[in-house]
């Protein structure tokens, strides 16, 4: 069996509105970043993936099954959406078993998988506890674990991190790169840390389009030379605010050090240095804007 979803001329409409435009992409396996902000047509790529929509116009194989066979696909498909909820008045345990009864696993199965899944998100000593008495974290990592329990060939989650906390969503970055050595595995987020922390590989959606598709490397690569670090006085600040695309800023007392996109080097004191993907999606969108 295939180990590729193919897209080719993926376009979708809501009613007249078009939310995916001519799309066209390749994912093999590993982790794959879906980077985007909020409305760029992440989410609705993902239901089309998982066989939640229909597609509307192109061709879509999942490992060379075509997404119009849903019960094929979803066989071989896990998911995590964006709003996860389960079974808030049962233990973890019994609501991963009733999934494995709703997926078609033996009773021998789901002895088996669920507490060596439940043991693989670190949720062992959870397994009676209420899911509803579980912290947002932690109910992420269920979340995984369900979604893995019939052994997908393909995993797919949608804004996993978001809402965590630094600690929770580092553990959870980790827990994604462990099950993606095996398998495909989607991410898809507007959080540039979370693909710039996980993934080799990534497209950049914005308007239902892919505006970028190819390696972290020859992003981040894209923009060498435009990325400057200056400091500057804090009544500089609303000056090259309107002037320049900053990425990030820190503040010292009265100075602040900035980081910032420029074509050229701007001035004497701006030292140009190294971009990292956070730098190279924020060049990417506003050179698409035409604000650079």
């Amino acid at each position: 069996m295939s180990t590729e979803i193919i897209i080719e001329n993926l376009s979708q409409y809501y009613g007249k509105k078009q939310a995916l435009n001519n799309l066209n992409l390749t994912i093999g396996q590993g982790m794959f970043g879906l980077l985007g902000r909020n409305g760029a047509g992440k989410t609705t790529l993902i239901k089309v993936l998982v066989t939640l929509l229909p597609k509307t116009r192109g061709l879509v194989t999942v490992c060379g099954i075509p997404v119009s066979k849903e019960a094929q696909i979803r066989r071989i498909t896990g998911y995590l959406p964006q709003e996860f909820s389960m079974y808030a008045n049962m233990s973890v345990y019994e609501a991963m078993d009733y999934l494995g009864v709703l997926s078609g696993l033996s009773k021998t199965e789901r002895k088996e998988r669920i507490p060596m899944l439940l043991s693989k998100v670190n949720l062992q000593d959870k397994s009676r506890t209420k899911v509803k008495a579980l912290s947002g974290g932690m109910k992420r990592r269920l979340g995984i674990a369900q979604a893995i329990l019939h052994n997908p060939k393909v995993l797919i989650v949608d804004e996993p991190t978001a809402g965590l906390d630094p600690e929770e969503r580092v553990r959870f970055r980790n827990l994604l790169s462990e099950i993606a050595q095996d398998r495909i595995v989607i991410l898809s987020t507007h959080i540039v840390g979370d693909i710039e922390a996980t993934c080799e590989n990534i497209a950049v959606l914005d308007e239902g389009k892919v505006i970028f598709m190819g390696t972290v490397d020859t992003l981040t690569k894209s923009v060498r030379g435009k990325i400057f670090t200056a400091e500057i006085s804090k009544t500089e600040l609303p000056r090259m605010k309107e002037e320049y695309t900053i990425t990030s800023m820190v503040t010292m007392n009265n100075r602040v050090n900035i980081r910032f996109i420029a074509d050229i080097k701007p001035f004497d004191i701006a030292v140009s240095c190294e971009p990292n993907v956070e730098d190279a999606y924020l060049y990417l969108m506003r050179e698409k804007e035409g604000v650079l």
